[in-house]
């Protein structure tokens, strides 16, 4: 998920990152690299260094001798974009974290070659700050319509669906929740009920959510994911075993991340082995804990701290990717109409 969430530590040097290499990026993606080196082209959360994901990664390189260089394309509709325009002579070999929002413009853009593979899954929900409704004796809000009543007013932060993705999954919670005819009207109330609008999850978490560490945001609400809670316990200085947040378990979105060889790629043989690999326990492995997603290679084993604190709805939010691919942009430009203007 791009939207995704890789922790405190992370986020900020993954961002510098992103606008540091771009003009170093450029070269790299030529796509005419040495015989035996590809191009993992990723979101904006995706790690360059330093994690247990780019070991595994460099232990594929020492097992095939296959060098792999992981290149930031932006969020995952500014990755998936570029993609169709540079379709057939790709920027890279391999796409990773491409969600279930865009897949449909990403297949019918010609993006891959053949189809590309689940890789991960999570979910886009609002999350709470735990302590501030303790201190309150304020139940918090269970589900999208909760939202809308009188006692969360003025408390929820989201993203912009235009420049976001959680911000896009949880329009399309909404969408799926109250239908293509009733979204409209609940976005209206939820305006009318003091919602806050910013352009991106780092700043929504943590620059105006009260409950991420280090915060000085005055929102207890706020649009993030199932598999933040974890995350906050993970990285947690001084450490903690109990979680600061909570998810509102009836406001979740279901995501589902791919991958897949892009096509046109100059190594298409190596870039087959690379996502063959990324499917592999040995890189699944790492995935809850660096990228904070659910693997879906089913034999792995989630971590202790996962399981304990991460939320999966029973039945979350979905919508069909055709569906989607058929709206979004239609529903952009509605939801910019009733919450910007």
């Amino acid at each position: 998920m791009k939207s995704m969430f890789l922790g405190g530590i992370l986020a900020a040097s993954l961002v510098i990152a992103a606008c540091s290499d771009d003009s170093a990026s450029d070269d790299t993606l030529d796509g005419g690299g040495e015989p035996g080196a590809i191009t993992l082209v990723a979101y904006d959360s995706f790690p360059t260094a330093d994690t247990a994901l780019n070991a595994a990664l460099d232990q594929f390189s020492d097992d095939t001798g296959i060098d792999v260089s992981v290149v930031i394309a932006g969020d995952t509709g500014t990755m998936v974009t570029k993609a169709v325009l540079t379709a057939g002579n790709p920027e890279g070999d391999v796409m990773w974290g491409v969600d279930n929002t865009w897949l449909s413009a990403a297949v019918t853009g010609g993006v891959f070659e053949g189809e590309p593979s689940k890789v991960d899954f999570g979910d886009v929900c609002v999350n709470y700050d735990v302590a501030w409704f303790s201190e309150r004796q304020l139940d918090p809000p269970v589900t999208l319509d909760d939202l809308l009543l009188p006692q969360y007013a003025d408390l929820l932060v989201v993203q912009n669906p235009g420049t976001s993705s959680p911000g896009l999954a949880f329009l399309l919670a909404t969408v799926a929740h109250a239908g293509e005819a009733g979204w409209q009207q609940y976005w209206t109330a939820l305006r009318a009920n003091g919602v806050e609008v910013v352009d991106s999850w780092s700043v929504a978490y943590y620059e105006r959510f009260s409950g991420a560490a280090g915060s000085e945001g005055d929102k207890p609400l706020v649009v993030s994911y199932g598999s933040s809670p974890p995350a906050e316990v993970v990285f947690a200085d001084p450490p903690r075993t109990d979680a600061p947040t909570g998810v509102s378990s009836g406001t979740c979105f279901r995501q589902e991340e791919y991958a897949g060889v892009l096509r046109g790629s100059d190594q298409p043989a190596e870039a087959a082995q690379l996502v063959e690999f990324l499917l592999s326990p040995a890189f699944q492995q790492e995935l809850p804990l660096t990228l904070f997603v659910y693997p879906a290679n089913p034999t792995v084993l989630l971590p202790d701290v996962f399981t304990q604190f991460a939320v999966v709805p029973a039945e979350p939010l979905t919508l069909d990717p055709a569906l989607i691919a058929a709206n979004r942009e239609q529903w952009q430009d509605q939801w910019t109409e009733i919450v910007l203007r």
